[in-house]
């Protein structure tokens, strides 16, 4: 359920992409020198993040399927917005792979995605920070981890397997406060919606991946919540791969067997817990330089299409990419 505040924002979000789609788009292109001269002023961990998201090395030819920047596809619109917002300050004809939604695989040539899965051979999964209404929603919590009720909570769709084990391993607990609010939800599941700041009364919150990743992760690092989740297996701008178990997060087994023994533990050493809390939050304040996430994703498409060999990239440029 949206608040007064999300849904204004939402509005916002849609207008001032509305705007920017109908002002004349040579403009953005104009100031593409400008803007990618002081993407090079970033530091060496913004440098490190590009080239993280973009792993690509050698050059390559887009696919008989590439649209050009002109024609993106609209919908999901978010996605469309949020990658058009970097794109448009490009040359319109430029060819690009994009494939929106939740992706499952690593694709077959170099495409632009919001997700991929996390192994080795991933490069052609170049990551943009697409859906960053849903998926960067951070808000702040004001309630110290001692402050909180001393339970788990959990509330989300069941979409996979993995959710619905879940709730088979912690259905009797008492601590656990866990169901789904999805009007499909079998009966012995169902729990009513909480918004981000009823989860937040707690002192633990479990993240499970979806058809993807965990929609929540972000917010519960951002929290002064104890995060709880298995290892994840699928990252975005975020890069869910970096996260360190018990450094981060607290991982979970997969059958959620160990869930009541980590709660113990942490009821017992509340210091610990809270050691954890602040290296998520220190984690998830990188997100929150709008410069570095503006050059980054600049320099990830720059990266991208010159590679591909569409336009000739700028020696002082590609140095400080490649260093």
């Amino acid at each position: 359920m949206a608040t007064i505040a999300r849904t204004s924002a939402r509005v916002f979000y849609y207008a001032r992409n509305v705007v920017r789609d109908v002002v004349p788009q040579a403009l953005f292109r104009r100031r593409l020198t400008a803007r990618l001269e002081q993407a090079t002023l970033s530091d060496e961990a913004a440098r490190r993040r590009l080239n993280y998201y973009n792993k690509l090395r050698d050059g390559f030819a887009p696919s008989a399927n590439a649209v050009r920047i002109s024609k993106l596809p609209f919908t999901p619109t978010m996605y469309y917005y949020d990658l058009k917002e970097f794109a448009r300050y490009f040359d319109p004809g430029l060819l690009i792979d994009v494939e929106f939604g939740d992706v499952r695989d690593v694709p077959k040539v170099p495409t632009i995605v919001k997700d991929r899965p996390i192994r080795d051979d991933d490069e052609n999964a170049v990551i943009m920070k697409l859906d960053k209404f849903r998926h960067f929603q951070m808000p702040a919590d004001t309630i110290s981890f001692a402050d909180k009720l001393p339970m788990v909570v959990w509330r989300g769709d069941l979409n996979n397997p993995i959710r619905t084990r879940f709730l088979q391993a912690v259905r009797d607990l008492p601590f656990c406060d866990a169901g789904s609010h999805k009007p499909n939800a079998p009966a012995e599941y169902a729990k009513p919606f909480l918004s981000i700041s009823q989860h937040q009364r707690y002192r633990y919150i479990v993240s499970l991946e979806g058809n993807d990743v965990a929609t929540n992760l972000k917010w519960i690092l951002n929290s002064k919540s104890l995060c709880l989740m298995p290892r994840p297996t699928y990252e975005t701008w975020f890069a869910e791969r970096q996260l360190e178990a018990n450094v981060h997060y607290v991982p979970l087994d997969p059958d959620f067997a160990d869930l009541g023994e980590k709660v113990r533990y942490f009821e017992r050493h509340p210091a610990e817990a809270e050691r954890i809390i602040a290296a998520a939050n220190a984690y998830c304040r990188k997100f929150s330089n709008e410069r570095d996430e503006q050059a980054i994703s600049l320099l990830v498409l720059y990266k991208y299409f010159a590679l591909s060999g569409q336009i000739e990239p700028d020696p002082e440029l590609w140095r400080f990419i490649e260093s």
